[in-house]
């Protein structure tokens, strides 16, 4: 593996604090191995994206860090936010109920935005209702505030919208908007780019880096987890880069040392990106 030393060192002397574990994980699917012996440390406060080539693991590996997957082998260890002592819990070990209180401080933002039909109220208003337990009065003015956050508008007309009437743009705003209305400690973006024209991914490219330092106002730290093949994303953003490379990571570190190896792995990715980006938003639009 690829480890840029500095790096590291950066994020353990001012971000000592882990957010996830990983250690060992493996996992197959039949005969076909996905993750072969993955270990990553995810810092509170990082920006991190994991970037790789189709199949390298990328989707499997946020899977297990949300606890839809669990591991062949090895174990993610996640906090708890529940606790004062934020202790690190494995995933493997809770139940469904204490899983669902580890989720309550987490967003997700999917790569088809997983949003469903109905209007854009019902939409910010479904995980503060089901997962937070919120009553209608409290959840109003959380979906306005958040909505507010991500530049879309506050009005009635547009909180009963329907969903199919929102741009490509628009709709990842919502998505956006519907995470950090949980408060999260963590947001995962799934490929947040995909099927945008660059005027929109330029503008969620800056959206996810005011969403990440947000939280800083109250004190708290947020962690920013990004899977993407989006080059200019991480050109934007600068995050700590992780590679995955036939289910392992190969390289972990910063993104200017990330563009200037020239191994036989990195180089044809990086020039690769704009390719397996293009095609992730030539499959959305032709399903």
């Amino acid at each position: 593996m690829i480890n840029n030393a500095n790096s590291g060192k950066r994020q353990r002397d001012n971000q000592p604090s882990e957010e996830i574990r990983i250690e060992g994980l493996h996992k197959a699917f039949g005969d076909h191995r996905v993750l072969r012996g993955i270990d990553l440390t995810i810092y509170r406060g990082d920006i991190i994206a994991i970037v790789g080539g189709s199949g390298c693991g990328k989707t499997v590996l946020l899977n297990h860090i949300l606890g839809q997957v669990s591991p062949d082998a090895g174990r993610v260890l996640v906090t708890n936010h529940e606790l004062p002592e934020k202790p690190l819990i494995d995933l493997t070990r809770l139940s469904s109920d204490e899983l669902d209180q580890v989720c309550q401080h987490w967003g997700v933002v999917f790569q088809r935005n997983a949003l469903f039909s109905g209007s854009v109220y019902e939409n910010m208003a479904l995980w503060l209702r089901e997962i937070k337990n919120l009553d209608e009065s409290e959840i109003k003015p959380i979906a306005l505030s958040a909505l507010k956050s991500v530049a879309l508008p506050q009005d009635e007309d547009f909180l009963t919208l329907a969903i199919s009437d929102l741009s490509g743009g628009m709709a990842k705003r919502l998505a956006v908007a519907r995470a950090i209305a949980m408060t999260p400690a963590v947001i995962f973006y799934d490929e947040p780019t995909t099927g945008l024209d660059p005027t929109s991914s330029a503008q969620i490219h800056d959206l996810i880096i005011a969403t990440h330092f947000a939280s800083r106002e109250e004190g708290r730290e947020r962690t920013t987890v990004i899977i993407t093949h989006d080059k200019d994303l991480l050109k934007r953003l600068k995050p700590r880069t992780v590679m995955l490379h036939e289910g392992k990571v190969y390289y972990d570190g910063s993104l200017n040392e990330f563009e200037k190896i020239n191994s036989p792995i990195t180089r044809p990715y990086f020039e690769l990106m704009p390719v397996l980006h293009q095609r992730l938003i030539d499959e959305k639009v032709s399903n």
